[in-house]
């Protein structure tokens, strides 16, 4: 090649070259735009404040810190088992790991991809009669420049729903946790019932005795004696089916921490720790701070930024594409008489494909990607109100359960007394059976009414715990405080 025809072969490499890029550059202005998800996030208003009575009195601690400020190891060790062999969580940690695998190969489409070949070989052939080797390698390149930013589209909505697995895998931990804590909690409860109806039946059955031994005596009618029998009977029956309950919450929270039943047993016979009453999580002022806390609430709306960002990505599809490749190639060939370099290398080529018709399948897809995104969006709005309505029955549960609790207290004085009194006198002959048996039953509807409403208290603080995120907060939390 001569000196005067290099500058012609650099000027044409270069537009070779620059072909892209100033494509590029002129297509870049009709890049699409997907839907600004904050569009949604911002139209979506809370109330001001809270309907329900805020609860009063105990210590406020962090909801971080709440399962630990209950005080009761027993119940620490069954979190800690099944948070290590719940599905729900393992299921969680998958999604994670998928989503991250999505993110990279969604990124992975902005960089030039790159393959390689080497073939070696001997032989003879018509064209040179005696052996010859041939050696040759190869590097290909090609990359799809993301003019109308399907590919940038694609990574964010991979983002996104790394994002909300992420925060997917909290909420599940919360949820596991809950569950846990109430079958325990149930249990508890249960166990105090067990015992209540334990010693009732116990009373009623001594009563039955001494009755018994008036009838025989002829001091008791034989129908007295029979009611007596009937009540213990009755009694050792409700004790049997309280029993078979608690034994049910032991088979759940098997189920739930794979701790063996004799080891479970073991732990549950310690007695109970810690006041679970004077926890109480922390209870922000305005509604408004849900946006940020509820994992639940964060995934709905990393799933309506998805969902833009698919919408973007099929947009896409509906413009030119644009793609440039090159290679370099090296080629050696000897034989008997020599050998041959044959190495090549080449910019190109630059494919620019437009589609033209589909019957209507792009379009299709857009508006499916649509529908998606406002499906996507409805969710939103609604966990954020389920989130709202969740913390306002919570609160409005304790608000009851204290208020009723002092009178449910008072009851049982009251009628424990007059249990006492009337089996004083029925032990002097002053007072009927039936007027015993009344009397009981109101003492031990009274016992009953008490531990229920102790069991929804604890319960309600732990949906309230739920309810409030758990102790997680959002990735915007501490910026939004700050303002």
């Amino acid at each position: 090649m001569t000196t005067t025809h290099r500058p012609r072969l650099c000027a044409r490499l270069a537009i070779t070259m620059l072909t892209p890029l100033l494509l590029t550059a002129f297509l870049s202005g009709c890049a699409t735009q997907a839907i600004n998800s904050k569009t949604i996030t911002n139209t979506v208003t809370p109330p001001a404040q809270w309907q329900a009575p805020l609860p009063h009195g105990g210590s406020v601690t962090a909801l971080t810190l709440w399962w630990q400020s209950l005080g009761d190891p027993v119940l620490m060790e069954l979190l800690d088992a099944a948070q290590k062999v719940s599905p729900t969580i393992a299921s969680a940690k998958s999604r994670i790991v998928q989503a991250r695998a999505t993110l990279t190969g969604a990124q992975s489409a902005y960089a030039p991809q790159l393959s390689t070949s080497l073939i070696a070989q001997r032989g003879v052939n018509s064209s040179f009669p005696t052996a010859s080797t041939a050696f040759q390698g190869s590097l290909d390149a090609s990359w799809e420049i993301d003019v109308f930013g399907g590919n940038r589209q694609s990574a964010s909505a991979a983002l996104a729903r790394l994002d909300g697995a992420n925060a997917a895998w909290h909420d599940a931990r919360v949820s596991v946790a809950a569950e846990v804590s109430t079958r325990y909690f149930n249990f508890r409860t249960c166990e105090q019932l067990a015992g209540v109806l334990q010693s009732d039946t116990q009373s009623r059955r001594e009563t039955a005795r001494l009755t018994d031994l008036t009838a025989k005596a002829g001091f008791a009618a034989p129908a007295t004696a029979a009611l007596a029998n009937a009540s213990a009977a009755e009694s050792n029956a409700r004790t049997l089916l309280q029993q078979a309950q608690c034994a049910s919450d032991v088979k759940a929270l098997v189920a739930l921490t794979a701790i063996e039943e004799p080891q479970l047993r073991n732990l549950l016979k310690a007695p109970i720790q810690g006041n679970s009453q004077a926890a109480m999580p922390l209870v922000t002022v305005l509604p408004a701070a849900l946006l940020t806390q509820r994992p639940d609430v964060y995934v709905a709306e990393r799933d309506v930024a998805a969902a833009s960002g698919d919408l973007g990505a099929t947009q896409a599809q509906r413009y030119p594409r644009l793609t440039v490749g090159g290679s370099v190639g090296a080629l050696n060939f000897s034989n008997s008489a020599g050998t041959i370099d044959l190495s090549t290398w080449s910019i190109g080529p630059v494919s620019l494909s437009l589609p033209l018709f589909d019957a209507g399948k792009r379009a299709a897809n857009v508006d499916a990607a649509v529908a998606r995104y406002d499906e996507s969006a409805a969710i939103y709005r609604g966990k954020v109100r389920q989130a709202v309505r969740e913390v306002e029955d919570a609160l409005l549960t304790l608000y009851s359960t204290e208020a009723r609790q002092a009178d449910a207290a008072a009851a049982l004085n009251g009628y424990a007394a007059s249990f006492e009194a009337t089996r004083a006198r029925f032990a002097t002959g002053s007072a009927s059976l039936p007027e015993l048996e009344e009397a009981r039953r109101n003492q031990l509807s009274a016992q009953s009414t008490l531990l229920q409403l102790e069991l929804q208290r604890i319960t309600a603080w732990i949906n309230l715990y739920r309810a409030l995120g758990g102790g997680w907060t959002g990735p915007y939390s501490n910026r939004q405080a700050a303002q």
